[in-house]
């Protein structure tokens, strides 16, 4: 929860002049922020304690369509509201927008203030919690993969997305050159995102046309979230301040290589000594470190939804693309769906190689830490690492291939049910059946182009 602008600052701030409007947001399923646009003194004086919103905004699909089926709210519940707590530690400046702050919002039940359990922000701080029971802290981050295109998302939309240049014309993969001239876009999203509190540490080009990489400093799981959430937020505003678009989508082209987003993360004792790392164990790893990774594999099909929601996230999972296929762990080997990282030293932690550009980080985030800690509680034991192409490894457990086999997975998963709740499982089940109803019903030009003259 580390914002960049205390209370007292930002009334400073606006009796100056310096900031006139505060961002006042929740997190949706999907990762996105939603809210609304107060005056800043409105919001100093009367609503730094609490607003509301329709509670529609934690049941609808990337459409903001209102979805039939769940148990939360719905046409006969009436749609009614929920109270947003601005959490006033996540206060912080929006230096890519004139005059303006930011600050993140935790979702309370609007008759008894109580936590809306299936709010992203929810499920994560109750995992959070539980790992605090246990005397250990957590520490994450994520790298957040994406495209950056030659046109704006207006006239990328107008020629109904088919018309998609990539900002570069090769691989630029570590590539100096190259990513000089997407310094328009790259500089400012570095450089605002830093002076709004975002520990950035770089960016680079990544293993395809116009793919960049943004790289933020490991931090505790909340802030690792809500920084994830504010640089994507950022990457599409200041892309379209510029005239270019960004996409998060995984997979745009299938002739092209998919985007990700790995989550490396690790343990930590009350003292701040690391929980994964002990000099006399294999690797550098400790016995609860074992223990994790162990439950981080065998769970990996519970939890592959939270990493994967969308149809389009499974045609990432292709055999030499750098995107995994199976759950094995292996050292150092971007094969695997889980990669050992700084073996031997203070830094020593798991890498999780499965989730997509387009995973919300709370959910992804909370699903891994639900899945280590079981691994702890049952002491599951963890297998040698794998070595050489894991694409071939015929032994390793198979990552879910398509979102249908993800969502029965997900509903049959007594660990996530125990972990999150039955009442959160049983929500974004009815999400993901919800995508997968909605793609069922669509004819696609693959299918027309194939079967219009031939069939």
């Amino acid at each position: 929860m580390a914002g960049n602008l205390t209370f007292d600052a930002l009334k400073q701030a606006v009796s100056e002049g310096e900031i006139d409007t505060v961002l006042v947001c929740l997190v949706d399923m999907q990762g996105r922020l939603l809210g609304k646009r107060f005056h800043a003194r409105n919001f100093i004086d009367h609503s730094h304690e609490e607003t509301h919103c329709c509670n529609y905004l934690l049941a609808t699909d990337l459409e903001m369509y209102t979805v039939e089926g769940y148990a939360a709210t719905s046409w006969s519940g009436g749609y009614g509201d929920y109270a947003m707590r601005p959490d006033l530690s996540t206060l912080r400046h929006v230096p890519w927008l004139e005059g303006t702050a930011m600050v993140l919002c935790d979702v309370l039940d609007h008759h008894t203030h109580a936590p809306v359990v299936h709010s992203p922000r929810a499920v994560l701080q109750a995992q959070i919690a539980r790992l605090e029971a246990m005397g250990f802290s957590a520490m994450m981050a994520t790298e957040l993969e994406f495209f950056l295109f030659e046109k704006s998302f207006d006239e990328i939309r107008r020629s109904g997305f088919r018309d998609l240049t990539p900002i570069s014309g090769y691989n630029e993969d570590y590539h100096i050159f190259q990513t000089t001239k997407e310094e328009e876009v790259m500089r400012p999203l570095r450089n605002h995102l830093f002076a709004a509190g975002v520990p950035i540490e770089n960016s680079k080009g990544e293993a395809e046309s116009g793919q960049e990489e943004l790289n933020i400093r490991y931090s505790a799981p909340l802030d690792c979230a809500d920084f994830h959430t504010i640089a994507k937020h950022a990457t599409k505003e200041i892309a379209w301040q510029h005239g270019r678009a960004a996409s998060f989508l995984p997979k745009w082209h299938h002739q092209r290589v998919g985007s990700s987003s790995h989550v490396h993360q690790s343990l930590w004792t009350a003292d701040g000594t690391s929980a994964f790392r002990d000099p006399s164990g294999a690797y550098g790893m400790s016995e609860t470190m074992r223990h994790y990774m162990a439950g981080l594999i065998k769970y990996a099909p519970d939890y592959t939804y939270f990493l994967a929601p969308y149809i389009n996230s499974y045609k990432r999972f292709q055999k030499g693309t750098f995107a995994p296929t199976k759950t094995a762990w292996s050292v150092d080997n971007r094969t695997a769906g889980f990669r050992l990282c700084g073996e031997g030293t203070n830094a020593v932690r798991v890498e999780c190689r499965i989730g997509g550009s387009d995973m919300n980080p709370y959910l992804a985030l909370a699903a891994q830490l639900a899945a280590g800690i079981k691994g702890i509680e049952e002491k599951l034991p963890l297998d040698p690492p794998a070595t050489g192409d894991l694409y071939e490894a015929q032994r390793a457990l198979e990552i879910p291939q398509t979102l249908r086999d993800a969502t029965e997975t997900l509903r049959g998963s007594q660990m996530l049910r125990e972990a999150l709740g039955e009442e959160v499982v049983a929500h974004y089940v009815r999400a993901a059946e919800w995508e997968q109803e909605e793609f069922d019903r669509v004819v696609t030009d693959y299918e027309i182009a194939r079967g219009f003259e031939r069939c």
